[in-house]
């Protein structure tokens, strides 16, 4: 069982940048291909950006794309997603999620999720 826990969320002006953290226990972080996703209110939950078990190969979705980076230290266990430039309509709960399977992580079926953190961009 991997449990996970974002942190970095938070209340922030257009412009300005944050970087999320998702840290996962269990000794199998290299396993999993990890991914980031978003849901705001009253709209579906939407795939973010998504890393493979190696930190070689990243994907993005185009409404980050250029604007964000997702990354992992395996030895911390933990996922990095980095904002920057954030706008209003970045406003949502931001999950992560594992899996071993990196399609399946970007297409969210991932096997665990984290609780979510809020973050919020203001004009």
């Amino acid at each position: 069982q991997v449990q996970l826990v974002e942190s970095g969320g938070g209340l922030v002006q257009a412009g300005a940048s944050l970087r999320l953290s998702c840290a996962a226990s269990g000794r199998t972080f290299s396993s999993y291909a990890m991914g980031w996703f978003r849901q705001a209110p009253g709209k579906e939950r939407e795939f973010v950006a998504a890393i493979n078990r190696s930190g070689g190969s990243t994907y993005y979705a185009d409404s980050v794309k250029g604007r964000s980076t997702i990354s992992r230290d395996n030895a911390k266990n933990t996922v990095f997603l980095q904002m920057n430039s954030l706008k209003p309509e970045d406003t949502a709960v931001y999950y992560c999620a594992g899996g071993r399977i990196f399609s399946a992580v970007v297409a969210g079926h991932g096997d665990y999720w984290g609780q979510g953190t809020q973050v919020t961009v203001s004009s």
